[in-house]
């Protein structure tokens, strides 16, 4: 079976080319998406080895800072006892602990309830409006 040769655009009739147009329309919005997809899975990759290399440097955060702090009680075991050393230093870290689970519960309260509550006003308002109310 064979097809007739297509006359140029110009030439067509309007019919036939929204005919072709909603023949062809399917197929471009399929690659499309195939497209977005591969680019996605792309990007989600690289967010993923991101994340990993952040958490590697947090890990590695986390072992800097405890040898800080194993040298922060043996400076002090130069000049006190190694068991009073441990115990200021200790007592630091739990003082500074306990502020920042402070300053953490307050930013929560803060941030409850979680509804953007700016927004749902302003979409009672615009409600109101529409509803004539105001």
């Amino acid at each position: 079976m064979s097809h007739a040769p297509t006359p140029p655009a110009s030439e067509e009739p309007l019919g036939a080319l929204v005919h072709r147009l909603s023949e062809q329309i399917p197929e471009l919005v399929r690659s499309e998406l195939r497209l977005a997809q591969t680019e996605l899975a792309e990007k989600g990759k690289r967010a993923g080895i991101g994340a990993g290399m952040f958490g590697a440097a947090g890990l590695l955060a986390l072992f800097g800072a405890a040898t800080l702090v194993a040298t922060a009680v043996l400076a002090l075991d130069l000049v006190l006892p190694a068991w009073a050393a441990a115990l200021i230093v200790a007592a630091v870290l739990l003082a500074a602990a306990g502020v920042v689970a402070l300053r953490g519960k307050k930013e929560i309260q803060t941030a409850t309830p979680a509804a953007p509550e700016r927004a749902i006003a302003g979409v009672k308002e615009d409600v109101a409006v529409v509803k004539g109310q105001h």
